[in-house]
């Protein structure tokens, strides 16, 4: 299909006045880069979505769909296709609690904090959507979204259909969403199981404890979150001083400890750099692009696989036209 033809079914296809063109990424992500998509949708109808997903699918238009961008490096060049910006933000709380992915995870935390609803409580402060969170099997303070699945809707290989938490393939900072590239499934929604019975203000309280903590570590400057995934290796665990014992025990090692120790801390390509305050944020220092970031990346995996013997992997995705 020619681009002329691609324009006619996209504006025949999506709600009139919600198709934009040449739509900068760079305001889309939390690392404030990116290119420019050829066609950006704020989606807001889950049912919308879930109409237009298989049109695309059968026209081959190409698309990306994001939620808050807080966990994607998109390239300079953007993404030639339609970025859908999953905007669908319905709930049902209870026990099981309904959300679209396109909700805020802190959010939907402090929705079913008020309820008496715990299991969340570890998702207070992580940027991005419950989509995001799905994709990246989020998690901190011992938590993560994986185990409290209990159903997804998503649309895969042209159709729309319910599927159990096993289809999804969790795994540490990973599902099966993440295994494509670029993707092409979309999870539309999502069950919950949540714990009834708590109390709103002890479920807040703790959610602040941790809220504390992570704005102590984390740096003010733009970025991705943890940039890089933690490394499960017990004997460089047991090997390296200065890493705390229940570290060891469990044979991780945080990307930070290595960054940190390799000598990457402070390091800069361009308007990137490794955060001072915590050596697994790379930051937006006022004018980064995302060559910039794509480099300090590889240097970073570079200097730690000199330095201990592994392949740092990124949390990150990395999206759009690298040629």
């Amino acid at each position: 299909m020619h681009r002329a033809e691609q324009d006619h079914l996209l504006t025949d296809l999506l709600p009139a006045g919600e198709l934009r063109r040449d739509e900068p990424m760079a305001k889309h992500t939390t690392l404030r880069v990116g290119g420019p998509a050829r066609w950006f949708w704020p989606a807001t109808d889950v049912e919308a979505l879930a109409t237009a997903l298989p049109r695309l699918w059968e026209e081959r238009i190409p698309y990306l769909l994001i939620g808050h961008g807080s966990n994607l490096l998109m390239s300079d060049r953007g993404f030639d296709g339609l970025v859908i910006q999953n905007r669908c933000k319905g709930t049902r709380l209870g026990p099981l609690t309904y959300a679209e992915c396109g909700v805020s995870f802190g959010s939907l935390f402090l929705l079913t904090a008020r309820q008496g609803l715990s299991g969340l409580e570890w998702a207070i402060g992580i940027p991005g959507t419950v989509g995001g969170a799905l994709v990246s099997n989020a998690g901190a303070y011992r938590g993560n979204i994986g185990p409290l699945v209990r159903r997804v809707r998503a649309f895969h290989e042209g159709t729309v259909d319910t599927y159990g938490p096993e289809w999804m393939g969790f795994s540490y900072r990973d599902s099966r969403l993440r295994k494509e590239m670029p993707p092409r499934t979309v999870v539309l929604d999502v069950d919950l199981a949540l714990e009834p019975g708590g109390d709103p203000d002890t479920i807040l309280a703790e959610a602040k404890e941790y809220q504390a903590q992570r704005r102590a570590k984390q740096p003010l400057e733009p970025s991705a979150g943890s940039f890089f995934k933690n490394v499960n290796d017990r004997a460089l665990a047991e090997s390296l001083p200065g890493l705390p014992p229940p570290l060891k025990e469990a044979g991780v090692v945080p990307a930070g400890f290595l960054n940190m120790a390799a000598g990457c801390k402070g390091w800069r390509e361009g308007g990137a750099g490794v955060a001072e305050k915590h050596a697994n944020f790379l930051v937006n220092l006022g004018d980064a692009t995302a060559t910039d970031f794509r480099r300090l990346a590889d240097r970073v995996k570079a200097r730690v696989g000199a330095e201990f013997g592994v392949t740092l992997e990124e949390e990150v995705l990395m999206v759009g036209d690298w040629s």
